[in-house]
């Protein structure tokens, strides 16, 4: 898939089939976030495969955001660094090609819990004091078809500006 063709046609997903994702595609999607740039090539992140059924359950059950991911037979755990002033970008732009690489091989996800509300999930996990949590990502095949780049979204010239602010890009 082009790349402008998997930001157009992305969509959330929350709802996934009862199929395994193969092995090489989820290598393939966590080696996404891992290639991803970073500031100053810090990586201030880590990632928690998760596919074992009764640990995606109890993450659908704490993340309130996110129950989904109880069906999900995959999610990915973004941790970040408390020490990194870029970690909060540098793990969303993980997220994001983690996010384009799945939907590029048929797989939806969905971005599930935000930054450091989840000291419960941290304890499940076992995840150490200096690492928070950014996000938890569930990934699946979609149970519903999704429609290729029907997207309710604002204006191009509503959003986007040249040379200074109020006068219109188009």
């Amino acid at each position: 898939m082009d790349v402008f063709d998997a930001v157009r046609t992305v969509l959330a997903v929350r709802k996934y089939q009862d199929r395994p994702i193969p092995d090489e595609i989820v290598h393939r999607i966590v080696e996404a976030g891992r290639l991803t740039g970073s500031s100053r090539n810090l990586q201030p992140w880590q990632f928690i495969v998760v596919q074992d059924k009764a640990a995606l359950q109890e993450l659908g059950r704490l993340v309130t955001t996110g129950p989904y991911i109880a069906q999900a037979p995959l999610a990915i755990v973004v941790l970040i660094e408390k020490a990194s002033e870029f970690a909060v970008s540098d793990g969303s732009r993980a997220i994001q090609s983690m996010v384009l690489t799945a939907w590029d091989a048929g797989i939806g996800s969905n971005w599930a819990g935000f930054a450091n509300r989840h000291d419960d999930v941290k304890r499940v996990l076992g995840v150490p004091d200096e690492y928070d949590i950014l996000a938890i990502l569930p990934f699946g095949y979609p149970v519903d078809a999704v429609g290729q780049g029907k997207k309710n979204r604002k204006a191009l010239g509503e959003v986007a500006h040249r040379d200074r602010f109020g006068q219109p890009y188009s």
